[in-house]
């Protein structure tokens, strides 16, 4: 089950079709869905998890907490906000489809994507791509 939380003052439109569509990602990844929770924060909020528990002093726009058991997804995905409006600017985007790629990226790395090197945020990036376009036909 997939469930939106948020520390802001922020409250995700068309919740449903959203859930439907990372629910779609998964299952195209051949993975299960479990609980996986998605809460909405500000850079204050995510900074403070950066810096505590992966001893990074920057700011972000995502942070995931996998808990998955084999091939069935659990975790937690956090996101900021504020990044997310600031990155939608800076790339000239749609608020919302940034939002949604972000979402897609903390799910897939679930699905075992990681982006680290510049071969596997390729790979990543190239993926997001895939499912945005889904979304958005």
């Amino acid at each position: 089950m997939i469930s939106f939380h948020s520390e802001v003052p922020f409250e995700i439109s068309n919740s449903d079709a959203t859930v439907l569509w990372l629910t779609s990602i998964i299952s195209q990844e051949n993975y299960n869905e479990g609980e996986v929770s998605i809460v909405f924060c500000d850079d204050e909020f995510l900074h403070k998890l950066n810096v505590e528990f992966l001893n990074h002093d920057t700011l972000t726009d995502v942070i995931s907490f996998d808990y998955s058991i084999g091939k069935e997804i659990h975790g937690e995905i956090f996101i900021s906000i504020d990044r997310v409006r600031e990155n939608a600017y800076e790339f000239n985007q749609n608020f919302d489809t940034e939002l949604s790629r972000v979402m897609a990226h903390g799910v897939l790395h679930y699905c075992g994507y990681k982006d680290k090197s510049t071969s596997e945020a390729a790979i990543m990036r190239s993926k997001e791509e895939f499912y945005l376009q889904q979304r958005l036909d």
